[in-house]
């Protein structure tokens, strides 16, 4: 049962509607702008700007961490190129590139 012993005033009673009134209003105000078309692309917008940053971000790093590994196999701890491996991956380049050119040239006869 409703509690009938309201001892309030009427301008009481008055100010504490106005004041559930302008909560709704805010409440109201804030749900419209949250459904508002605009709010949602642009939280879309910005999830999917944060994913493709995350995915860079880690993109980045591998492709760091590769070159670094690669480097470290041709240049020592001084920063000196490492002939030994160097001249083998170059031999190995130019033949592949000299059989490619050798392919390209006998299809155009």
């Amino acid at each position: 049962m409703a509690d009938t012993s309201d001892t309030r005033t009427p301008a009481q009673i008055e100010a504490d509607i106005r004041r559930r009134r302008e909560v709704l209003a805010e409440t109201l105000d804030e749900i419209g702008v949250r459904v508002h078309p605009k709010t949602i692309m642009g939280d879309a917008k910005a999830k999917v700007v944060a994913n493709v940053d995350h995915t860079l971000g880690r993109a980045y790093v591998g492709v760091n961490r590769a070159v670094s590994d690669v480097k470290a196999r041709f240049v020592d701890e001084e920063g000196a190129p490492r002939m030994e491996r160097i001249v083998p991956v170059a031999l190995v380049v130019v033949g592949v590139v000299g059989l490619l050119a050798l392919g390209t040239r006998r299809r155009k006869s």
